[in-house]
């Protein structure tokens, strides 16, 4: 395990499960930034279990025990016990090194050959209460391929937790979970302005996103500011009951391979790299106040 903190927020990673984050806390009260791991939790060895993953070489599921790649047919099989499509990419079940660590910054890495050679990268900092997640990808094999990045943070789900997070789209889905088509937002899936987290079950990709997140956490004292980059989409997930949700920032929609056009999807040749930022604001609730709005939001 690797600690890191800066004046306002403590944060624990483990690179051998997946390259993830585990607990991020605030140092004064002990909140939960992310969501709250415990010692079974961490014992499971799943980044699923965790507070973050990073997603490469693709995000979500994939169709049709593969796709086109410009040389021919890349076949895919299933890599999780929990899903019969291949997910996720391979970043996130290989052990990631640690390349160069500070104490309120480490740089981790892997090297993969499945499904084709890459070498992916991920800097963690904290700076100020800001955690920052930058995530690249470079391309190691001689034939082309196509390659997509997310992240996968997880959130504590309170009564009270409210998210905005302007999207002009929702992608339906199917019993696989696989988009159908573009539809307009429904009411309680609109986070344009701050809304609650709907009842009901919600596992969907949202598009034209501006990559700006607001998460308010009333009961827990704080709000999250959150931005990205390199991601114009984000995929949310409010399992009913649990006390988490997820908002993934991440490059293109679900099953982009198989999608017209490819959305989001970059296609590498040998050395070259794409790449995805994610940024956090913890900002805590003085007095029942809640902060204001930050320019832009």
């Amino acid at each position: 395990m690797i600690e890191l903190e800066d004046a306002l927020t403590h944060l624990s990673l483990n690179p051998a499960v997946g390259g993830s984050l585990v607990n991020w806390r605030v140092r004064a009260t002990g909140q939960p930034l992310l969501r709250h791991n415990d010692e079974q939790a961490i014992a499971t060895g799943l980044p699923g279990k965790l507070g973050c993953y990073p997603l490469a070489p693709w995000s979500n599921r994939i169709a049709h025990g593969g796709f086109d790649n410009p040389l021919g047919w890349l076949a895919l099989k299933p890599n999780s016990l929990t899903d019969p499509l291949p997910i996720h990419g391979s970043a996130w079940q290989q052990a990631w090194q640690v390349v160069s660590q500070a104490a309120d910054e480490v740089l981790l890495a892997v090297e993969c050959d499945t499904p084709f050679a890459y070498r992916a990268e991920q800097r963690v900092r904290l700076h100020e209460g800001t955690l920052s997640l930058a995530l690249r990808v470079t391309h190691l094999a001689e034939e082309p391929a196509w390659h997509g990045l997310g992240l996968h943070p997880y959130f504590p789900r309170r009564p009270g937790t409210r998210l905005q997070a302007r999207a002009a789209q929702v992608w339906l889905s199917d019993a696989s979970k696989l988009p159908t088509g573009l539809a307009s937002i429904p009411a309680d899936w609109d986070f344009r302005q701050l809304n609650e987290l709907p009842e009901r079950l919600v596992d969907n990709g949202f598009c034209q996103w501006d990559g700006a997140c607001r998460i308010e956490q009333p009961e827990l004292g704080y709000v999250l500011e959150g931005q990205a980059r390199g991601a114009d989409y984000f995929l949310l997930y409010c399992p009913p009951g649990l006390g988490f949700f997820c908002i993934e920032p991440v490059s293109h929609p679900v099953n982009a391979h198989h999608l017209p056009g490819r959305p989001g999807l970059k296609l590498l040749e040998q050395g070259q790299s794409t790449h995805l930022d994610f940024s956090l604001k913890y900002v805590p609730i003085v007095g029942g106040d809640l902060p204001p709005m930050a320019a832009g939001q």
